[in-house]
């Protein structure tokens, strides 16, 4: 082989009789030498999907926000151009251990990891430093477009996002992630019925909410709170869950296991994540009106008729057509309801939302029997 080469340090391996490699690649060298396909071109002439450049900008963010703990995974990729691999040794246990050695005319193309590309090269340009350091990358030869269309298909067919609920419980980086667990641990009645790996709950779960509900709803409570500190919040939103649980006996029932977990989701509404949705709205104005007297007007909480039966109150708020809704329309006249109970003012933009729904058919016919 002639001219000028890249030549990577390699482990050779065969996929559908393929021969492929995995090499560690310099991240200043990523920018040079690897591309995407032009936005201009038509889909079916890409070999994947168009660079998002929106998500670029938080990625570089992340890496060189946590320069010492960041974690990128492999970058696919193929090689349009004759390349050659040389083993250390013809020993069974060397031969597929040596350097691939790649023209410097070869080109290469991104099946998967284009924006994680971007993001290196962004990253490099606020924090040079980052250069020497690696990133494994898997080689394929190219045999041409329908190939690397096909490999980012096949690439992407069976990969899954985590739930919400297990992206929170396993990041530990994150304030809010930080914040809901540490509220999830710390009031009893969640900690006993939160699910902490899926975002729905199933029929026979016994378990009333998920810790991205939890976490959703606390984001809600604490919002334009002073809070500085992590810890600060943690205890500022389990001081109010805790009080708003003592009110609740069904969730104490349900922590005894004198209650079934599925009959309490089925027959009414405080047993599902729009009603911490909405408890959260109200919640928010009593913390932010500073003041002890915010636990004693918790106490009507217990007075509310929660039960989904009650249609005259919760369909149209809560319900649609018998069926729980968890759209912001309903989280908010859902918390219209839990305000109105406890005596608090609706904001304006919460009074627009009751005029609304009182205009409505199922508004006027609840004026009707009134």
């Amino acid at each position: 082989m002639t001219g000028f080469e890249y030549v990577f340090p390699s482990i050779r391996g065969i996929q559908a009789g393929r021969e492929y490699y995995v090499s560690m690649c310099p991240l200043h060298l990523i920018p040079r030498i690897f591309l995407f396909d032009e936005d201009e071109l038509k889909p079916e002439l890409r070999s994947q999907r168009s660079l998002n450049r929106q998500r670029v900008p938080e990625m570089a963010r992340y890496i060189v926000g946590n320069a010492k703990n960041y974690t990128f995974s492999a970058l696919t990729a193929s090689i349009d151009g004759k390349v050659k691999f040389e083993p250390v040794s013809e020993s069974t246990e060397e031969r597929n251990i040596g350097r691939l050695r790649i023209p410097m005319s070869a080109r290469f193309v991104i099946n998967d990891g284009q924006h994680r590309r971007a993001a290196i090269e962004q990253a490099l340009s606020e924090c040079p430093d980052l250069g020497d350091e690696t990133i494994s990358v898997v080689f394929f030869l190219d045999t041409g477009l329908k190939r690397c269309q096909q490999m980012f298909a096949d690439l992407n067919r069976h990969a899954v996002r985590p739930t919400p609920s297990l992206g929170l419980l396993y990041d530990h980086r994150d304030s809010g992630a930080l914040v809901a667990k540490g509220v999830m641990q710390q009031v009893p009645a969640f900690a006993a019925l939160t699910e902490t790996e899926r975002s729905t709950i199933s029929n026979r779960s016994i378990k009333l909410f998920t810790l991205s509900s939890i976490h959703h709803s606390t984001q809600t409570l604490l919002q334009g709170l002073e809070c500085r500190t992590v810890e600060d919040a943690v205890q500022t939103a389990a001081e109010f869950w805790s009080a708003v649980a003592s009110h609740m006996p069904d969730w104490e029932a349900a922590c005894d296991r004198r209650i079934s977990a599925a009959d309490l989701r089925r027959d009414f509404i405080h047993a599902h994540a729009l009603a911490l949705a909405g408890i959260a709205r109200a919640g928010n104005t009593l913390l932010r009106s500073g003041g002890p007297a915010w636990k004693t007007r918790l106490k009507k909480l217990s007075t509310i008729d929660w039960a989904r039966s009650n249609t005259e109150l919760w369909e149209g708020r809560a319900m649609t057509a018998g069926r729980l809704s968890k759209r912001n329309i309903n989280v908010t006249l859902t918390g219209n309801v839990i305000k109105n109970h406890l005596g608090l003012a609706l904001t304006q933009e919460e009074q627009v939302t009751e005029r609304q729904f009182e205009g409505s058919g199922n508004g006027r016919r609840r004026k009707r029997k009134e």
